[in-house]
Order: structure tokens, then sequence, then C-alpha cells
């Protein structure tokens, strides 16, 4: 009999433990998420600036079609930015994103597919800018 409980205190505890393991899950991919989010949200503002520079070349007719279609790249990251912002402020509260609030199984996945969303929305935003500064560099 004494085995038996050992056995059950055993077993209560570790699914206790698991269960919080699944948590601690939960709060670590959001903020694996949120992180790649603060690592590319301070670029914004040199997508802007970029922007800025080719829009210029371009009012010129210094700019062709290259710098057109740079342009159009540092747009559409951006956009994907604002975007990726607003899907994932109407998909979870901020005590979700910010106090790591236990998610439910549905908002796992949610998140799950916003981290793929996210790290897509990386690529653009660093590829534009690197595409946009190698072809304005090219003209010092």
């Amino acid at each position: 009999m004494k085995n038996y409980i050992i056995a059950l205190v055993c077993a209560i505890f570790s699914c206790l433990i698991g269960c919080k393991e699944e948590s601690k899950t939960d709060t670590t991919q959001m903020k694996e998420v949120m992180a790649i989010h603060d690592e590319v949200m301070p670029k914004m503002s040199e997508i802007g600036s970029l922007v800025a520079k080719l829009k210029k070349k371009i009012d010129s007719d210094q700019g062709g079609v290259a710098e057109k279609k740079a342009m159009e790249d540092l747009q559409n990251a951006h956009e994907s930015m604002m975007e990726w912002m607003t899907t994932i402020g109407d998909n979870f509260d901020s005590d979700e994103i910010l106090n790591e609030k236990e998610l439910t199984p549905e908002k796992e996945q949610l998140l799950l597919r916003e981290k793929e969303n996210i790290k897509l929305v990386k690529e653009k935003i660093n590829s534009s800018i690197t595409k946009a500064k190698t072809l304005l560099e090219g003209e010092n």
C-alpha cells in the first residue's frame, strides 16, 4: 500500500511538472516571437530613410528599374511588418504577449504560425534593406 501511495504521488508530481513545462514552452515561444519582432522593428525607420533616398533619386530621373524595385521591396517589407503587428494584436491579448499568460491549444498553434510569419517579415526587411543600401552605395 505504501508503494502504491508513493507511486501515485510521483505520478501526480510528474503530471504537474509536465503541465508546467508545457506552459513554459508557450511563454518561451512567445518570447522568441517577440524577440524577432524587437530585433527588426527598429529597422522600420531605416526603411523610411532608404525609401526617401530612393524616391529622391527616382524623382530626379537618376533612378531606374532597379531603384523602383528596391523602393517597392522596402515598402512591401514595411507593410508586412504592419500587417503582422495587426494580426498578432488581433489574435493575442496584451497579457498573453507581455505577461506570459498561458495560451490555449488553439492559440499555441496560432503562435507557431505567427513565429513563421515574423521570420518571413524579418527576411523581407533585411533583404530589402541590403538591396537598397547596395544600390545607393553603388552611386557613391
